[in-house]
């Protein structure tokens, strides 16, 4: 359980949701009168380029008849936001079950850092500062999709926001707990594994040792004399 890894996966989430927000908004506002939002975005056109005596690009023009394609199509859906609300309630699920995860691994890495000598090559401090950075970052996910679903988006979205932040809060207690006790095993399954091969090593560096030691004295006795 990698806490970068972890944490790339909440960032995913994360956007995704992002996305699912701004496609739930685009239907529902896609669904009323596409005649006018149509019209207001020819208005829109014309205002920027015929309207100043211009010429719009050819990339101009390919944004615009997208734009105007992606409305219709929203259109079609006719406010049909049930599989775009669910797939955001799953990304949503996916960022704080990943986000509790790699608190979890932080909590136990700064844990055995206080009872463990390190051997690695990142200094204490610089491995700290990490931790404290990431914790930092994945609480601004938090912030952010907070601010995006309660504050900037239609009221059930904000409810499903709540509604799964609490169910995944409880999660993640449970979660904390299991990975606690998975990362201790893994440990003393690493020390098992460690002791095991440093003996093996041990057994066959005595072997080596030993066929030297013969074949020292096959050449003396035989070869020497």
């Amino acid at each position: 359980m990698d806490p970068l890894t972890l944490f790339a996966l909440a960032n995913g989430a994360v956007a995704a949701v992002k996305k699912g927000c701004q496609l739930y908004k685009d239907i529902k506002g896609a669904a009323g009168d596409v005649k006018a939002v149509l019209k207001d975005l020819d208005q829109q056109f014309h205002n920027a380029y015929a309207a100043k005596g211009k010429a719009p690009s050819p990339e101009a023009k390919k944004q615009f008849v997208e734009e105007k394609n992606r409305i219709i199509e929203l259109n079609k859906k006719g406010g049909e936001v049930h599989n775009v609300y669910q797939e955001i309630g799953e990304f949503l699920g996916q960022y704080y079950d990943n986000y509790h995860k790699c608190l979890a691994v932080l909590e136990e890495e700064e844990r055995h850092s206080r009872t463990e000598v390190y051997h690695g090559d990142a200094s204490l401090g610089k491995r700290a500062l990490q931790r404290v950075l990431m914790r930092k970052q994945l609480e601004a996910m938090g912030t952010e999709l907070r601010e995006l679903m309660v504050y900037q988006s239609p009221p059930e979205l904000g409810a499903l926001y709540t509604e799964v932040e609490e169910m995944m809060k409880v999660m993640g207690k449970e979660q904390k707990i299991a990975i606690a006790v998975h990362m201790k095993n893994k440990a003393i399954i690493d020390a098992r594994n460690k002791k095991r091969k440093e003996k093996n090593d041990n057994r066959f560096s005595y072997w080596i040792f030993n066929i030297f030691c013969y074949r020292c004295c096959f050449l003396y006795f035989y070869v020497g004399c």
